[in-house]
C-alpha cells in the first residue's frame, strides 16, 4: 500500500526567511511608481531572471467570477504596461466588457519582490500591435493566426494542421500580415503596491495612489 497523498502538514512546514533589500521611507520621495517599476524589471532582467517579465493577469467574468493567467509585459510607460493577446480570448472578453479594469501582479522569487497594480483598460491602437507583431518570430506569427484562443479543439493534430495550414498560406519570405482578432491591451495603473520581503515577516509594504491633483502619494502599509 502506498502512503498516500502529502498531508497539508508538509504545506504548512514550508517557509524561509527573506533578507535581500530594504524599502526606506524616504525611498520614494519624488519617486514616480512608474521610473520604481522600471528599475525593478530591469533588476530582474540583469539578474538573469527566467520570464521577468510574466505577470499574473486577473479579471472578472460575466458572471462575476474572478479569473486569472499569466501573461508578458511587452510595454512599459507612464501610460501604461502592455500585453499581447487574441482578442477573443476570454480575458479580453472580460476586459471588454463593463467596468473595464483589471488588476495584475509581478513576482520575482529570486529578489524577493513583487509589484501589484490595477486600474483600467484598453486595446491599443492597431498601428502599435502592428509594430509589435512584425517584431515577433515568423513562428509566433503563424500561430496567431492559427490558435482560436481560448475556444475548444478536438485534438492537438487539429491545432498543427491549422497552423501548417497557415504555412503554407505565408511561405517563407511572405510577410504575415497582423490577424484582425489579434493586438494589444493597455492595463493603466491608478493604484501600485510594492512589496520588499524582510526578516522575521515584517516586510516592507508600500503603496502609491494618485492623488486629484495628479501627484503621487505614497503609504507605508503594515505586511
Amino acid at each position: 500500500m502506498t502512503d498516500g497523498p502529502p498531508r497539508t502538514k508538509h504545506l504548512a512546514s514550508q517557509r524561509r526567511d527573506y533578507a535581500q533589500h530594504v524599502l526606506h521611507d524616504d525611498y520614494f520621495q519624488n519617486q514616480s511608481p512608474h521610473e520604481l517599476v522600471r528599475l525593478w524589471l530591469n533588476d530582474a532582467m540583469e539578474a538573469g531572471l527566467t520570464d521577468a517579465t510574466a505577470m499574473t493577469l486577473a479579471t472578472v467574468d460575466e458572471l462575476g467570477w474572478p479569473d486569472a493567467r499569466i501573461v508578458l509585459l511587452k510595454g512599459l510607460s507612464e501610460e501604461g504596461w502592455d500585453f499581447y493577446t487574441n482578442y477573443g480570448s476570454a480575458k479580453v472578453k472580460h476586459l471588454d466588457s463593463p467596468p473595464h479594469m483589471a488588476a495584475a501582479v509581478i513576482y520575482w522569487a529570486t529578489l524577493e519582490r513583487q509589484v501589484r497594480v490595477r486600474g483600467p483598460v484598453q486595446r491599443l491602437e492597431r498601428e502599435i500591435s502592428e509594430a509589435y507583431f512584425a517584431s515577433r518570430p515568423r513562428t509566433s506569427q503563424l500561430s496567431a493566426w492559427a490558435s482560436a484562443q481560448s475556444q475548444p479543439v478536438e485534438n492537438r493534430e487539429q491545432l498543427e494542421v491549422q497552423y501548417r495550414e497557415q504555412a503554407e498560406q505565408y511561405p517563407e519570405g511572405t510577410q504575415i500580415p497582423l490577424p484582425p482578432f489579434w493586438g494589444g491591451v493597455r492595463l493603466s495603473p491608478l493604484l501600485f503596491e510594492f512589496w520588499q520581503g524582510r526578516s522575521n515577516r515584517l516586510h516592507d509594504r508600500f503603496r502609491a495612489q494618485k492623488n486629484d491633483d495628479g501627484r503621487w502619494q505614497w503609504i507605508r502599509l503594515a505586511p
